[in-house]
């Protein structure tokens, strides 16, 4: 996906990259571009603003896709798929975004359309996205809100 690779670009990682790396990475780029070091110079405190926006966005996702993430939310997902349904979803530009009725919302990446509109289309959605979508694409959880008891 662009976005994935784009990120990866900027941090100069790559898909192998452990969460340990990632972080000490951010940590060395916020120290160069950090907005408090250009006090007395507005132009280059505003040019570190918008480079440390993109680098804490790009670690932040890069950690949220990260194998060392989805391995230890894998139970919670693997839950939210078998006990919860599908409340709502939207498909933009390759990303599906699939809230569950648990309050979960995983966004799916470089999903294609022929594959979207089956999904519309199928008898069960929970079901086919089980089958066909959760361990095929990359995916991340962008929020999980309590539901009320």
């Amino acid at each position: 996906m662009k976005k994935i690779l784009e990120y990866r670009k900027l941090l100069g990682v790559t898909k192998t990259t452990e969460v340990k790396e990632l972080k000490t990475i951010y940590r060395n780029f916020m120290k160069e571009c950090h907005p408090d070091k250009f006090h007395d110079n507005e132009a280059l405190k505003l040019e570190a603003e918008e480079k440390s926006k993109k680098v804490i966005a790009a670690y932040h996702f890069l950690v949220s896709i990260a194998p060392e993430t989805i391995a230890n939310e894998l139970p919670a997902y693997t839950n939210t798929l078998t006990t919860c349904g599908i409340a709502d979803f939207e498909y933009k530009s390759t990303i599906l975004t699939v809230t569950f009725t648990d309050g979960s919302v995983y966004e799916y990446f470089e999903v294609p359309k022929a594959t979207y509109q089956k999904l519309v289309n199928s008898d069960s959605q929970s079901r086919f996205l089980r089958r066909h979508i959760s361990t095929s694409f990359v995916y991340r959880n962008i929020t999980k809100t309590e539901v009320a008891e």
